[in-house]
């Protein structure tokens, strides 16, 4: 990281930044063409590694990109705020963010599909205990993202 004044490194303040962040974008690569998508997120963190699960369709381009290269980026900030100045180059932006690199994986399983599931209702209701009936299980598809390294940065005045 160029401005290591910026980076955080604690992991206990990395993840209050990703509470704070409502939309995790995910970067894949189509045949070296770009595609970014914006997706609802839930996550959890093992052995101080983050792991992020993401829901959709049960097909379309994002799950076409994956079956072919299942690396991805992803990113989510928050936090955002103008700072202006007299000048336009003296404007500036305070933000906090989180990017990282990881590895796609399709859950399979219902059990794990409902974890995943849980995690991002956790994110924005606060609560995990839902339950699922069969046939929306089997509508959906959970990835599973697994972070193979991750910094973050704020930028706070």
């Amino acid at each position: 990281m160029r401005r290591k004044d910026r980076q955080v490194t604690e992991l206990t303040e990395i993840i209050e930044i990703i509470e704070r962040c409502d939309v995790c974008r995910i970067a894949l690569s189509d045949d070296n063409m770009p595609y970014i998508v914006p997706m609802n997120f839930g996550y959890e963190v093992m052995d101080s590694n983050i792991i992020i699960y993401l829901h959709c369709a049960n097909e379309g381009r994002k799950l076409d990109i994956l079956k072919k290269n299942n690396r991805v980026c992803f990113e989510m900030d928050c936090k955002h705020r103008l700072v202006t100045g007299v000048k336009a180059c003296d404007c500036s932006m305070d933000f906090e963010s989180v990017i990282g690199d990881a590895v796609a994986q399709i859950v399979v399983n219902n059990e794990d599909k409902i974890h995943g599931l849980n995690l991002i209702m956790k994110k924005y209701t606060q609560k995990n205990d839902y339950t699922y009936e069969e046939n929306r299980l089997t509508g959906v598809t959970v990835l599973k993202l697994v972070s193979t390294g991750f910094t973050a940065k704020r930028k706070q005045r």
